[in-house]
Parts: C-alpha cells; sequence; structure tokens
C-alpha cells in the first residue's frame, strides 16, 4: 500500500528491493509471481509516461512476463485484428482464407467482421 503513496523516487526505490527481496526469500501466503504482478501494475501505473524500457531498467526486471504486460499485448493484438480484418475481408480473401494467414479462429474473425460493419 506505501507503494501507491509515495513520492516517485522512493517508490521506484522500494519496489526495486521488494521485487529483489521477493525473489530472494520464500513467500508464505501468495506465490511470488503474484507479488511480483502487483508491484509491477502498481509501478507501470505509477509511471505511465515512461517507456516499458524505462519502468525495467528501474526496477530491474522484465516486464514481458508480468500480467499487466500480457493483458497489454493481447489488447493490441485485438486491436490490430479490428483493423485489419475488415481491410482483408474488402480485398476478397475468405473468412477463412484471413483466420488461416493471421493464425486466429474463424469465429474471432466472423466476430471482428461484424463489429466492423
Amino acid at each position: 500500500m506505501q507503494l501507491t503513496i509515495a513520492s516517485d523516487e522512493t517508490m521506484a526505490k522500494q519496489a526495486k528491493q521488494l521485487i529483489e527481496r521477493v525473489q530472494l526469500e520464500e513467500t508464505g501466503t501468495l506465490p511470488k509471481n503474484e507479488i511480483l504482478n502487483i508491484i509491477t501494475t502498481i509501478a507501470v501505473y505509477k509511471f505511465s509516461t515512461l517507456s516499458r524500457e524505462e519502468v525495467e531498467a528501474m526496477l530491474g526486471l522484465t516486464l514481458e512476463q508480468t500480467r499487466v504486460y500480457q493483458e497489454a499485448k493481447a489488447e493490441g493484438r485485438e486491436e490490430m485484428l479490428r483493423a485489419a480484418i475488415p481491410l482483408l475481408l474488402k480485398t476478397g480473401m475468405s473468412v477463412e482464407q484471413i483466420a488461416q494467414q493471421l493464425n486466429v479462429d474463424v469465429e474471432a474473425v466472423r466476430l471482428a467482421a461484424q463489429q466492423s460493419t
């Protein structure tokens, strides 16, 4: 809880210390990855103006394995599909061809096509 109200500089130091501590020590109640997800999520929201690389350097870890990163990546992929599918349909590709080329379910292509109309 202290991380959410700490100054930026203090929060960065405390978050890094907590991450190092979690990685070294045995946790009692929550799995390590859950604790790391909580810390990194707070940091990402607190430092929303920083790039992913800057937050990673500040915390001393890679964010690609965190839930917040995976969710953002999935949202980005969904946005890309919503934009690309109508364009591919206009070129004459079938729903099945698009699904195969984009490596997604046919139903996902149909849904994106319906949402674009």
